[in-house]
């Protein structure tokens, strides 16, 4: 006969096992849904890999080629393509000197592309606190007409602008018929009227996120702030501004991006005077048949977003962090 001890180990053995049992039936079943996922997930990888990440590792791999003499690439390792970007050759001696045109384009789409988000954040802004602070039923009609523009083309967009900023464009025509200027202010194929292009062009891609992010704001701490006397500043920069950080930060992604890459708004309000690094690009592929140049400038240009995008969440993120 067995005894008392010995039953209750052969008890507890069984109710072991059948914890353990149970334990491994939903591993295997958080398994087995972990695999499904990836199988979901598989098509638009293989859509991301192919549409994404291939045209990148083409340009990276053309970067390291030889030019064709009439386009192309020749399949001939060679780093001249990368030397061309930050060096340049004397045509006469092979004398290696710094790349100062590639800088100044970097440098103005980079600073254009600054100013852009700025200018975008400065009038987004207040336009995204307006919605916000409107009645529930009027939010949609706002809403509505901040993403009117995007239902026109976006060279229908730019030519409007073109016909206001022009020598005997609207402003100028206004201006001198009010008796301000007595002759037409030079406008048109300069760095305010690419700057004022692409402001108009990606302000509410800046609106959009900063209102959905401040419409999630409890308005209520803005009432308590007014209560313990903070004044209208003080409210601003120690309740709003932290609260709808995170749509701040989109928005100047949203923005940013863009703008430095634009192709379409520089080429029409710059007049080919004021190049881009997308003119630059797109330049190399066409009249000047470099390919592997404009591949370079393209991975340089795309390294530059990255960089400045890193830069600016990891500062972002500290100031929250302070803040809090």
């Amino acid at each position: 006969m067995p005894t008392a001890y010995e039953v209750a180990d052969t008890i507890e053995g069984r109710e072991g096992r059948h914890r353990l049992t149970a334990r491994e039936v939903a591993e295997a079943a958080e398994r087995r849904d972990i695999r499904n996922r990836w199988y979901l997930m598989t098509p638009s990888l293989v859509i991301l890999i192919v549409a994404a990440i291939g045209p990148l590792f083409i340009m990276a791999v053309y970067s390291f080629l030889a030019k064709g003499s009439y386009g192309g690439v020749i399949w001939d390792f060679s780093t001249d393509a990368w030397v061309s970007v930050f060096l340049e050759r004397d045509i006469f001696d092979d004398a290696l000197s710094f790349a100062d045109a590639h800088m100044i384009v970097f440098w103005r789409s980079v600073r254009l592309a600054g100013i852009t988000t700025i200018l975008t954040l400065i009038f987004g802004f207040p336009i995204a606190y307006f919605i916000t602070t409107r009645p529930e039923r009027q939010r949609d009609i706002w809403l509505f007409l901040v993403t009117i523009p995007f239902w026109t083309n976006l060279l229908i967009r730019t030519f409007a602008i073109q016909e206001l900023i022009r020598r005997d464009g609207v402003i100028n025509n206004i201006l001198t018929w009010a008796g301000i200027i007595d002759q037409p202010i030079q406008m048109l194929n300069t760095d305010f009227a690419i700057a004022l292009g692409m402001v108009y062009v990606y302000l509410p891609l800046m609106v959009l996120p900063v209102y959905a992010s401040m419409e999630k704001l409890d308005f209520r701490m803005v009432e308590a702030g007014y209560d313990l006397y903070a004044g209208r500043l003080a409210v601003l920069r120690r309740i709003i501004i932290p609260l709808v950080k995170p749509g701040l930060i989109a928005g100047s992604i949203l923005v940013f991006i863009p703008s430095i890459g634009a192709f379409v708004t520089p080429a029409l309000l710059g007049g080919g005077k004021k190049m881009m690094v997308s003119n630059l690009i797109s330049l190399q592929f066409g009249q000047g048949r470099n390919w592997p140049l404009g591949a370079a400038l393209s991975i340089t240009l795309m390294a530059i977003v990255m960089a400045a995008l890193l830069i600016y969440v990891r500062n972002a993120s500290r100031a929250s962090s302070r803040t809090h």
